[in-house]
């Protein structure tokens, strides 16, 4: 630690001498720590040397929400390593619930942030979900991309794995027939926090909207509304602010499903067993739809 303690002191010209150390618990990747110095404060994520890159994409997600000045992110203080482990500084905020204000800011704030656009989906690197690769390589097609470099990949990350049958069988023939699902629909390619449970959202001390940990990209801006729905923790306030703001397509209920497998197979592929009764299911619901 005393490497990276240097450092820190190094860029924010703050003495540590007198710091204090206490661990933040609640994340299931990386070791997370509150790190205090006087009046100052720092939130740090520590993992193995090996995922500096992890990190560094993370820093360069929240740098891009953040020049888009619509919903609050953590600064960017440092990243890198120490020789033995990787690291990411980020100011230290001190997080609360949601109140019905906060909902309804965090819906305007994030139609504000979806009307960030480019003309390609993907984005400038690639980055993860969670701890798994998640390929980002520039699409003119939105099918194309979302075939290729999620439902395809999140499949073969699982027969790598060891999986095989009817599941894979029925997975590789949806994500054949994920155009059907946009026969009347173009979207529009939308920057998008990439990962936005409730777990990823909260409010500062001035009860004004945060989120944090993105697995950014230009995508269908439904990819962000349809995980906020997948472990629920978003009230009814938050999801009429986001339409009032920007109506979703008549047709979301159905592609949020296709969305939410992308995840739920990436649970798969991060915890094992215990999701894939749930990616089967919705495998099959949207079978049935075509």
């Amino acid at each position: 630690m005393q490497l990276l303690f240097d450092h820190l002191s190094q860029i924010t010209g703050k003495s540590l001498k007198n710091a204090q150390l206490k661990p933040v618990y609640g994340g299931s990747i990386n070791q997370s720590y509150h790190l205090k110095a006087d009046n100052n404060s720092w939130f740090i994520k520590l993992n193995v040397l090996e995922l500096e890159s992890m990190f560094r994409a993370e820093a360069k997600g929240l740098s891009e929400l953040a020049t888009t000045k619509t919903i609050n992110v953590p600064k960017v203080i440092l990243c890198g390593n120490d020789g033995r482990h990787a690291y990411l500084i980020l100011e230290y905020i001190h997080l609360n619930a949601f109140n019905k204000n906060s909902e309804i800011q965090l819906g305007q704030q994030l139609a504000q942030l979806h009307r960030q656009q480019h003309p390609r989906y993907g984005w400038h690197l690639d980055n993860t979900i969670g701890s798994t690769p998640q390929h980002n390589q520039w699409d003119h097609d939105w099918v194309s991309f979302w075939q290729q470099q999620r439902l395809a990949k999140q499949l073969q990350f699982l027969a790598e794995k060891g999986y095989t049958g009817k599941f894979l069988t029925q997975g590789d023939t949806l994500c054949a027939d994920v155009g059907l699902f946009f026969n009347t629909y173009s979207p529009q390619a939308s920057l998008v926090h990439g990962d936005l449970w409730s777990g990823n959202v909260a409010v500062n001390e001035d009860n004004a909207p945060v989120i944090f940990d993105p697995a950014c990209y230009y995508a269908d801006r439904e990819v962000d509304i349809a995980m906020t729905e997948l472990f629920a923790g978003f009230g009814c306030n938050f999801y009429r602010a986001y339409q009032n703001e920007w109506p979703l397509d008549e047709g979301y209920p159905i592609r949020k499903i296709l969305y939410n497998l992308y995840h739920i197979l990436n649970h798969l592929n991060l915890f094992r067993d215990g999701y894939q009764k749930q990616a089967e299911r919705m495998i099959n619901q949207l079978l049935a739809e075509i």
